[in-house]
């Protein structure tokens, strides 16, 4: 079985943190340390602004030239709000009027209607298609400046529960919020259950309010860690797992039993900033001393009342009762019902129609959501995940085009294959050279996805992106003693020393096996670091103090030079309208080069029969165990999960528990 080289950070599709909820990181565990060495210089001559960059990578054969460095030797970066609401012209009023009339009828909206969102669930980073469910966080943000724009829509109406995303999408959609309201509309909003999360998105709303039945439960943060390697021991597993980076945790849920005192020192100063930021944000928002806030929440706030009271949400109202109250703000009471307009609707009302579309210089958008791998596997679904190869066509179809000014690359990614990362890297250098590149940073660029934005040469992340994880981990699994307990054995002929390194799982490793296993991570993490440390215009011995695997917050990593900007995608726009010398003032048109297609599963095949009677937990699982064969840069578990979402339980924590159930 080849082993796969991966960078990768927490699988964080997945992730929420709100009251009550978990930071579930993998953990880590120092395996390898690497002393500061002298001062190396790299022996070429590089495209580096100011400062010198280091390679310890003895004997490099060819030369790599690095970005320019945001900031060094050009103007300073802009700064830009969600967007604009500015007065149209009266020939573009009058053309939008036109092309309303003539709108087919499912992009028609009644004069006067409230658009409705419920937010809720999964937010995914990449465009949806009509066929395709859950949210989309760029139709969301979209909808936002299309209802600002829109004579037909009076106002908005968000229903707010409970979410499965990272506070980098909560953040960018709350500045969509504040920027809505500029436009002189209502937006109201309407929280049945939520917690931290859910509140500091409702919480910029004008109005926000609740059912007086409400499971309102605002109690503060918390991280939680779990261990599997007594279960693995119990079963007759032996995890195998080399982690390059002192703080790199991915592979630590296998191989250790508590937290390691660097995972708790990362993990403290990630909580301490998402904490910190939602003091500062709630109490801005509500004039009140930070201090006052946080008094508040340590009471133990779990009765909506005292929300009403102390003039945290507007009123105690039912949705029926909402609907009355807005019926009458927009002059509805002889209407039987309010006249609304969904979000699955509204998506698909264009731009264009509403005269905001954008025209002329063209900027192409290239979205990389979820793991990443060199090729798509059998268990893999049409939409999921970066594919290499796919990524790569794309990137070199831009590359070729005279179309584009300019290139805003969208990450939201947690790594993955190592050697993907590396060919990506590579492709999107090549592209820089060609014209600008900005890397946007959604919920988490981390490990791989880190991999990816550092070939560009600006990065911008949100405050609480999280990102960094400059590290790999290696892993495989010992099965020795399973095999024992089940009476199954296996036999091995080889030739070569190493031969077996990857194929025999029914011994430990030999210790000139281990040394060379080692030996391997410890190369894929020299050439990380190293091009990470050429990318940003950093020393090796500089970049060092900020790799070793910790992930950072996107506020963290910008005061550490890992990021140049902090913002949206509205932030990455605007300097990529700088860098491409097109006015700041002139609308663009985006071309997404990751077109939306319907996420149909494909087809498994080749996977046999049920095992011991947990088929379908084993096809779950297969996908994320078969990534520890190799090497990978991945910044595993760092998990924003819900104590009581039972459905986001570990999928291999699922299949030992049906193992060992079965054994007993």
């Amino acid at each position: 079985m080849a082993r796969l080289l991966v960078l990768r950070s927490a699988p964080y599709h997945r992730s929420t943190l709100s009251a009550a909820t978990l930071l579930s990181p993998s953990k880590l565990r120092h395996s390898a340390s690497f002393p500061h060495p002298a001062r190396r210089l790299l022996p070429s001559r590089l495209r580096v602004p100011a400062r010198a960059i280091q390679s310890s990578s003895s004997g490099a054969t060819k030369q790599e030239e690095a970005p320019p460095a945001a900031g060094d030797a050009q103007e300073p970066l802009p700064a830009a709000p969600a967007f604009v609401v500015e007065e149209l012209g009266w020939g573009t009023q009058l053309a939008v009027k036109l092309k309303m009339l003539v709108a087919p009828p499912w992009q028609r909206v009644r004069k006067g209607s409230v658009l409705t969102m419920k937010l809720r669930g999964e937010v995914t980073d990449q465009l949806k298609t009509r066929f395709s469910s859950g949210l989309s966080l760029p139709q969301i943000c979209e909808n936002f400046e299309k209802a600002a724009y829109d004579p037909r829509i009076s106002g908005i109406y968000l229903h707010i529960e409970p979410l499965s995303c990272g506070w980098g999408k909560v953040e960018e959609i709350r500045r969509h919020i504040v920027d809505f309201k500029k436009s002189g509309k209502f937006i109201v909003g309407y929280m049945p259950v939520g917690g931290e999360k859910e509140y500091y998105l409702a919480s910029a709303c004008a109005e926000l309010y609740a059912p007086p039945s409400a499971y309102v439960a605002l109690y503060g943060l918390t991280i939680q860690q779990t261990f599997l390697r007594g279960v693995l021991e119990k079963v007759g597993v032996q995890p195998e797992v080399q982690r390059i980076g002192r703080y790199k945790s991915a592979g630590d849920q296998l191989a250790r039993r508590s937290m390691s005192n660097e995972v708790r020192e990362m993990l403290a100063a990630l909580l301490d900033n998402i904490y910190g930021n939602w003091l500062d944000t709630v109490s801005s928002k509500h004039g009140k001393k930070k201090e006052e806030t946080e008094e508040f929440i340590n009471s133990g706030v779990h009765q909506v009342e005292r929300l009403k009271e102390e003039g945290w949400i507007t009123d105690l109202l039912y949705d029926d009762e909402i609907m009355t109250m807005l019926k009458e703000r927009v002059g509805q009471n002889d209407k039987k019902s309010l006249r609304m307009v969904d979000y699955s609707k509204y998506s698909r009302v264009r731009k264009s129609t509403l005269g905001i579309e954008g025209g002329g210089d063209r900027i192409a958008v290239i979205r990389a959501s979820g793991s990443i791998t060199r090729t798509r596997g059998r268990l893999s679904v049409g939409s999921s995940g970066i594919v290499a190869e796919q990524f790569i066509e794309k990137i070199r179809t831009v590359r070729e085009s005279e179309k584009y000014k300019a290139v805003i690359l969208r990450i939201d990614s947690p790594g993955g294959d190592a050697l993907a990362s590396d060919l990506m890297w590579r492709e999107i250098r090549l592209l820089a050279d060609s014209k600008p590149v900005i890397a946007s940073m959604s919920d988490v660029a981390a490990s791989g996805g880190y991999y990816m934005a550092m070939a560009a040469p600006v990065i911008v992340a949100e405050k609480l992106t999280l990102t960094g994880s400059i590290g790999v981990v290696t892993g495989k699994f010992i099965l020795q003693k399973l095999y024992e307990r089940i009476d199954f054995n296996k036999e091995i002929l080889s030739k070569g020393r190493y031969a077996e390194l990857n194929a025999a799982d029914n011994r430990p490793l030999r210790p000139d096996e281990a040394e060379l296993f080692e030996k391997s991570a410890q190369n894929a993490y020299a050439s990380f670091r190293d091009k990470a440390a050429m990318s940003r215009s950093m020393s090796i011995d500089e970049m060092e103090t900020v790799a070793q695997g910790r992930v950072w917050s996107g506020q963290d990593a910008a005061s550490r030079g890992l990021v140049d900007s902090l913002g949206g995608f509205s932030q990455a726009l605007a300097i990529a309208k700088q860098r491409a010398n097109i006015p700041q003032d002139k609308k663009v048109q985006l071309v997404e080069i990751s077109k939306a297609s319907p996420s149909l599963p494909e087809i498994l095949s080749g996977i046999g029969g049920s095992l011991l009677g947990v088929d379908r937990v084993v096809k779950g699982v297969l996908q994320d165990v078969t990534s520890l064969n190799g090497v990978q840069a991945r910044m595993d578990g760092i998990l924003f999960e819900r104590l009581e979402n039972a459905a986001g339980e570990s999928q291999l924590f699922v299949l030992i528990k049906e193992i060992v159930n079965y054994f007993d």
